[in-house]
């Protein structure tokens, strides 16, 4: 007869009990928060651990004008950092629909490693007025990720000319407190050039003037309700070394385009930061579904609005990556790039605006309108 001889591949007794009485211990919270699993308990008494979806915690919310504010938010842990000059989305539950907006942050370095964005409200802007009116230290909102290339070249150019008017000098202010929080001496010549509705309407209007009076950079003000709307073609004599800077310029859609025209037909260095503003069509309710489009394989499906995006997908012909199929696994997690959708678990709506990259889970989610999802 063969000898059998048995082997212990680790631990001991003691580690097998401890293994099984952690089995059991997670099973008795299952069991005791069911339908919920352990991790949306962790979601209400730590939502900025690390592997959870990436939250940040409001400490502040200062005024800077009548209209537009800088919250300061602590991120959670796994937030990865950002450059000066990018954005990030920010979700926010507005009457029970998750609004997805790009906000452009605006701070440098910081030791207690809290992040910030500035906010102007906008007429019938939901989001914008939800947080410039009614945002509270304490609250909880959804991130994404810092984003876009609107950064600082390195090595720096010698002179640079900022372009900015309205909300569009928030980028800015970042890459200014970033370059002026330096111990080094900053060797390039600056001018920023902003534009806004009155000098009280300047956001960061005492910040900016205090660079100024210190000699840090060159600046000009625009005020339209007297100066006028910025004409392009009084930029020789505004700025008469035009020629010789690298411009960044961020603002609204139209100075933009002018912008653009200007200095490619001159050959001047240019980059510019577009902000997006979109609407995005939402079935009546929430309840009457939609069509949704995979972008990579081109197929579009019809959603009824009560049949989760995995089975629909599947059911016309797409190939989806699944898992549990009851919202635990996350294994069918696709980015939603456009549209809305409903959490089926808790008629919840999350919104996206075109090009965002909004985490679903199809599994749970309904179409709630036209969505067009990156697959």
């Amino acid at each position: 007869m063969t000898p059998v001889v048995l082997m212990r591949t680790s631990g001991g007794p003691d580690t097998f009990r401890s293994r099984t009485l952690r089995d059991r211990l997670v099973r008795v919270a299952e069991a005791a928060v069911t339908p919920l699993v352990p991790a949306d308990v962790l979601d209400i008494f730590d939502p900025l651990r690390s592997g959870a979806d990436l939250r940040g915690r409001i400490v502040s919310v200062t005024a800077e004008t009548a209209d537009s504010a800088t919250i300061l938010v602590k991120p959670g842990k796994d937030w990865a950092g950002h450059v000066p000059g990018q954005y990030l989305r920010v979700g926010v539950d507005v009457d029970g629909v998750r609004l997805w907006r790009t906000y452009s942050l605006t701070h440098g370095p910081r030791a207690d490693r809290c992040i910030s964005i500035t906010i102007k409200a906008i007429p019938d802007g939901k989001v914008s007025n939800h947080l410039v009116r009614h945002a509270q230290a304490g609250q909880l909102l959804h991130l994404g990720q810092a984003e876009g290339d609107f950064v600082l070249s390195d090595p720096m150019p010698d002179k640079l000319l900022l372009v900015t008017a309205g909300s569009g000098v928030t980028p800015v202010i970042g890459m200014l407190r970033n370059l002026f929080s330096k111990a080094a001496p900053l060797a390039t010549d600056i001018v920023l050039l902003h534009s806004a509705l009155s000098r009280s309407e300047v956001i960061f209007g005492e910040e900016l003037r205090r660079y100024a009076e210190e000699g840090r950079l060159r600046l000009v003000e625009l005020h339209t309700d007297t100066d006028g709307m910025l004409d392009v073609a009084d930029l020789d004599q505004i700025v008469p070394d035009l020629a010789s800077r690298t411009t960044y310029a961020c603002g609204p859609v139209g100075l933009l385009d002018a912008l653009e025209a200007h200095h490619t037909e001159r050959e001047l260095p240019l980059h510019i930061e577009r902000f997006r503003t979109a609407v995005v069509a939402t079935g009546e309710d929430g309840q009457s579904g939609g069509s949704v489009t995979f972008a990579k394989s081109g197929i579009t499906v019809e959603g009824d609005g009560s049949t989760p995006i995995l089975d629909a997908a599947e059911a016309g012909g797409v190939l989806m990556p699944s898992g549990c199929r009851m919202g635990v696994c996350f294994g069918c997690v696709l980015p939603l790039r456009e549209g809305v959708v409903r959490d089926l678990r808790n008629g919840a709506l999350t919104v996206a605006a075109p090009g965002d990259g909004v985490a679903i889970q199809t599994c749970i989610s309904a179409a709630a309108g036209a969505c067009h999802i990156d697959h």
